[in-house]
């Protein structure tokens, strides 16, 4: 533990940073994870369905710079190509 005053802000700082990243990374892993089953049972409307919540949280995890935002297009790319290639 750090002795110097601005030091130990900084310690609990980047542990905020670090739980609300992990926290960002995870909300976007589930929603592409249940778009991606969808997509593997053939269920087209499921996953049309889905596809904005998905979205969504790539969007604020960008917004966030949890990712960078050309990252999070490139997600929300693949996403979308993938359900459009089962409908």
């Amino acid at each position: 533990m750090p002795n110097i005053k601005s030091s130990k802000k900084s310690v609990k700082l980047d542990a905020k940073r670090h739980e609300r990243n992990v926290f960002e990374k995870t909300r976007i892993k589930k929603a592409q994870k249940l778009v991606l089953a969808a997509i593997a049972n053939n269920d087209a409307a499921e996953a049309q369905k889905l596809l904005p919540a998905a979205h969504k949280a790539i969007d604020q995890a960008a917004a966030n710079n949890t990712i960078h935002k050309n990252a999070a297009a490139r997600k929300k790319s693949k996403l979308t190509l993938k359900v459009n290639s089962i409908s």
